[in-house]
């Protein structure tokens, strides 16, 4: 990097990073968060490549999350989009994905003898995005057989939890994690919204349950538990506390303010002082990675940490949604073109679709909340903006002294003694000159 294309190159990727640090990089639960529709537009083809089925083959879920993700974003863009093509399209690409969950692929990985079929979490992230698409349509012009599917999937997921004696429905065969049940009781409390209410019961039951199954470390829902009793088997953890505070707003709003400051009090740091992350464990308690959480340097979650900013938006916590959106753009490498955009490359799609459906974060039941007390400082950005000002000058430091009088005078050649003989001229004797 001597060379001064070298340092041009060097600087301007130090001056494009310090931009990505402070420039706007999401739109809040009204505005649309720029960049968004290139990513789903990457995402998209990269589905239409088959980026499904290779997921499926990375994550658990991954066939499965790739297009809920994708068609949740889409619903997202066009609640805040009046009616017309714009949310017309929103409503096509929604469908689409959702067509790809109710097919044989979609349902691979799930157990049709479980209660519901299939378990809750394919049903619940379902029927949330089966609701989704019916909250962008007019009562008039809903397709009869979508209102009775959503209907029919409600009540299913509605009888399970009655018939439960625990708050958290399986996922897969004597596995449950509340994070699915989490979702589920938010779709019913959406189809109480878009149809006549019948759940109210329900949902409050269910928050009756979960406030005594607790976990007695952090105080909040915990990762998992004893399929048959609801009982914490394992303390609450960032990847599933990120999506559960995601819904607990649209669920019941007193509730879920209580848990995302518990959560935000034990999970949510500045490591380093380098910028707002996520702990996948609470504070002072470390602990094994795993394919949801992914590697854990210095406690944090990459994954976790994408999330995060989705619940901060839906609670109305702009400065932290907005530092780890601005956090992302400088760390996750996005490249854009003019109709894709993609972050690290592009090598993990699924990536791309947690960051799509976390920046278009917004409530679907309830309104946005007041703010919260601030949790993160403006000031955060000095250190990383600070060091961006060192590697951005570094190039150019050497160039600099050279051209320094000080720097140059110390480089001068030594000068070459005269020898004494020579150093006066001989007189008309022939003799030297007096001195």
């Amino acid at each position: 990097m001597g060379t001064p294309r070298g340092r041009r190159f060097v600087s301007g990727c130090a001056l494009l990073g310090a931009v990505r640090l402070v420039a706007p990089a999401t739109g809040g639960t009204e505005g649309e968060p720029g960049g968004v529709r290139n990513q789903l537009a990457f995402i998209r083809g990269a589905l239409d490549d088959g980026a499904g089925a290779e997921a499926q083959q990375q994550f658990p879920e991954g066939y499965f999350f790739l297009h809920a993700l994708y068609g949740l974003s889409w619903v997202e863009l066009g609640m805040r989009e009046p009616a017309g093509e714009a949310r017309a399209e929103a409503v096509r690409e929604a469908r689409w994905a959702l067509k790809r969950l109710d097919s044989a692929d979609g349902r691979a990985a799930f157990s049709a003898e479980l209660a519901p079929s299939y378990g809750v979490f394919y049903r619940g992230w379902t029927n949330w995005l089966r609701g989704g698409v019916l909250s962008l349509l007019p009562e008039g012009e809903r397709e009869s057989s979508e209102v009775r599917r959503f209907a029919a999937d409600s009540a299913a997921l509605g009888a399970a939890f009655d018939d439960s004696a625990s708050p958290y429905l399986a996922a897969y065969p004597g596995q449950a994690w509340p994070v699915d049940s989490t979702v589920a009781m938010a779709s019913l409390r959406l189809h109480d919204t878009l149809r006549p209410a019948r759940f109210t019961g329900t949902v409050e039951r269910w928050l009756d349950g979960v406030r005594q199954r607790l976990d007695p470390r952090t105080g909040l829902l915990p990762h998992r538990v004893a399929p048959d009793t609801g009982d914490p088997v394992e303390v609450a953890r960032g990847t599933s506390q990120s999506i559960i505070q995601r819904f607990l707003l649209d669920i019941d709003s007193d509730f879920a303010r209580e848990q995302y400051l518990l959560f935000r009090d034990r999970y949510v740091v500045t490591p380093l002082g380098l910028g707002p992350t996520t702990r996948e464990y609470p504070k002072g308690m470390d602990g094994p990675a795993d394919v949801d959480s992914g590697p854990l340097p210095l406690g944090m979650s990459l994954s976790a940490t994408v999330v995060t900013l989705g619940a901060a938006q839906v609670q109305g916590d702009a400065p932290l949604a907005e530092g780890i959106a601005n956090h992302g753009e400088l760390l996750g490498m996005p490249v854009g073109t003019p109709w894709t955009k993609r972050y690290a490359f592009g090598l993990i799609p699924i990536g791309d679709a947690f960051v799509a459906w976390s920046k278009t974060a917004r409530p679907w039941v309830a309104e946005t909340p007041a703010p919260p007390p601030a949790h993160l400082s403006f000031w955060w950005r000095v250190p990383l903006l600070s060091l961006l000002l060192v590697v951005g000058a570094a190039p150019w430091l050497p160039a600099l002294l050279r051209r320094l009088p000080h720097h140059r005078h110390r480089n001068r050649p030594p000068a070459v003694p005269v020898p004494r003989i020579l150093a006066s001229a001989p007189g008309e004797d022939g003799l030297p000159a007096p001195r």
